[in-house]
């Protein structure tokens, strides 16, 4: 009987920021804004919400939605996401702290609770 080797694959641990895994340039923005669109959809998923009905709620047109529906965030500020997501009744709160001492740099995070 022959064994077969397995051949070892390399992992390499994840940073948090698959962003920042990447070399994004801007790692912490692009988390944010993935994070803030993922809201969204949530949102307009929950709702049951066409296109066309969540760009009229938003203020933007319906190619807009799609793109940010689809991931494809490049024309979109983590503050104009915020908007959108005030648009859509949601409140958005930011708060600042101090980051623990075990941590080399502060971060940035979004944390969602129930959506209606």
């Amino acid at each position: 009987m022959v064994k077969k080797l397995k051949a070892e694959i390399p992992v390499t641990p994840s940073s948090g920021n698959v962003f920042a895994d990447l070399g994004f340039a801007e790692p912490e923005e692009e988390l944010t804004k993935a994070q803030l669109a993922s809201h969204i959809r949530q949102i307009i998923k929950r709702r049951r919400l066409t296109q066309i009905a969540a760009a009229s709620l938003m203020g933007i047109d319906q190619p807009k939605v799609s793109a940010l529906l689809n991931g494809r965030l490049s024309n979109f500020s983590s503050e104009r996401l915020m908007r959108l997501l005030t648009a859509l009744g949601q409140d958005v709160e930011i708060t600042v702290k101090a980051k623990p001492r075990s941590r080399a740099q502060g971060r940035i995070r979004v944390v969602g609770t129930a959506f209606v």
